[in-house]
C-alpha cells in the first residue's frame, strides 16, 4: 500500500473547493478567449492552453477561441519573398499578402490549434469568419492627424474591421458539443476577404454571444498603474482615464479598447492576462485574486 502525503492532498482538495463557487457561477456560460502571443509558440504552454480549454468544457462552460497568427504570417511572407510593411502597427495587406494571410491563419494555424485540442482529449471545430458569413467586415479606413498639416489617409489594403458577427454557426457548433476555434478573417457583402485584428474579433464575438467573460492572452502580466504596479480591476471609466492620461500606452491601448468594447456590448468582465503563465486561464477564472487585470462596466 502506497503512503499518501495528506498535507499535499489536502491542499489540492482546498483548491478544488475554492473553485466550486466559480464553477457554479459560470456553468453553462460562454467564455471567449483570444489565443495569441507566446502561448501559441512555447510547446508546454500550448499543451497547457489546450488542457485549460478542455477543462472549461468538461465542467460545463462554453469556451470559444479566437486566435491570432502574426509571427507565422511574417515567417511565411519572408519565405515567399513578399515584402511586409506596417503602418501604425497594422500590416499593410495587398492581394498577394491577403492570400498568404488566409492560407496561414485558416489553413495552417487554425487547423494546428484544432488538432492540438483534439489530441489533448477535446472536440474542436475550426471556423473562418467566411464560413457561414460569421464575420461580416468592411475595409478599415485609417486617418492620421498631423500637426499643421492635413490629415493623412493611409490605405491598408485588405485590412478590415468587424461590421457584424453572425452567431448561428458558432452556436450550431456549440450545440453539438464542440469547441469553436475561429480564424480572424472576415468577408464583406461583395465577397471580398479581409484580415482583421484578432483582439477586436474576439471582443466582437464576445459581445455578440453575450459572453460572461472575454479573456485576452498577452505577453504582459496585465495593466500597470503610474508606479508600474499591476491593477487587478478597472471600471470602464478608469480604463478610459488610463488611456487619456498616457499611463496606458503602446500595445496596451488597443487591448483596453477591446475590453471596453466588450463590456459595453454586455460582456460581464473582460480580462487581460499573461499567457506565458502556465494554466493562466484556470488561475484567472477559478481563483479569488486572478492573475491579470479585469475590466468591468462600472
Amino acid at each position: 500500500m502506497s503512503l499518501v502525503n495528506t498535507e499535499s492532498e489536502s491542499y489540492k482538495a482546498r483548491i478544488l473547493l475554492e473553485a466550486m463557487p466559480y464553477i457554479r457561477e459560470f456553468y453553462g456560460r460562454t467564455v471567449v478567449i483570444k489565443y495569441g502571443g507566446h502561448a501559441m509558440i512555447d510547446q508546454e504552454l500550448k499543451k497547457s492552453f489546450a488542457l485549460n480549454v478542455i477543462l472549461l468544457k468538461l465542467i460545463g462552460l462554453n469556451p470559444v477561441i479566437v486566435h491570432g497568427g502574426g509571427p507565422q504570417i511574417g515567417r511565411m511572407l519572408e519565405q515567399l519573398g513578399i515584402a511586409c510593411q506596417f503602418r501604425q502597427g497594422l500590416r499593410v495587406t495587398d492581394e498577394a499578402t491577403m492570400d498568404v494571410v488566409e492560407m496561414v491563419l485558416v489553413g495552417k494555424v487554425n487547423k494546428e490549434i484544432v488538432n492540438l485540442v483534439n489530441l489533448s482529449g477535446g472536440q474542436a471545430v475550426g471556423l473562418s469568419g467566411k464560413d457561414g458569413q460569421t464575420i461580416m467586415a468592411r475595409k478599415m479606413e485609417m486617418v492620421v492627424d498631423k500637426k499643421n498639416a492635413p490629415p493623412e489617409i493611409i490605405d491598408l489594403g485588405k485590412v478590415g474591421e468587424v461590421v457584424e458577427i453572425n452567431t448561428s454557426l458558432i452556436k450550431a457548433v456549440q450545440s453539438q458539443g464542440f469547441i469553436p476555434i475561429i480564424a480572424p478573417v472576415g468577408v464583406d457583402e461583395q465577397g471580398e476577404t479581409y484580415n482583421i485584428n484578432a483582439d477586436y474579433v474576439a471582443a466582437s464575438v464576445a459581445g455578440a454571444l453575450k459572453a460572461r467573460k472575454l479573456i485576452l492572452l498577452t505577453d504582459v502580466p496585465g495593466v500597470k498603474d503610474a508606479s508600474g504596479e499591476i491593477i487587478s480591476s478597472l471600471t470602464r471609466w478608469e480604463a478610459v482615464r488610463l488611456i487619456e492620461s498616457g499611463i496606458a500606452s503602446g500595445g496596451m491601448i488597443p487591448k483596453l479598447k477591446c475590453c471596453l468594447e466588450a463590456v459595453e456590448e454586455g460582456v460581464q468582465k473582460a480580462h487581460i492576462i499573461d499567457g506565458r503563465v502556465e494554466n493562466s486561464i484556470i488561475l484567472e477564472i477559478f481563483t479569488r485574486g486572478g492573475i491579470g487585470t479585469q475590466v468591468v462596466f462600472s
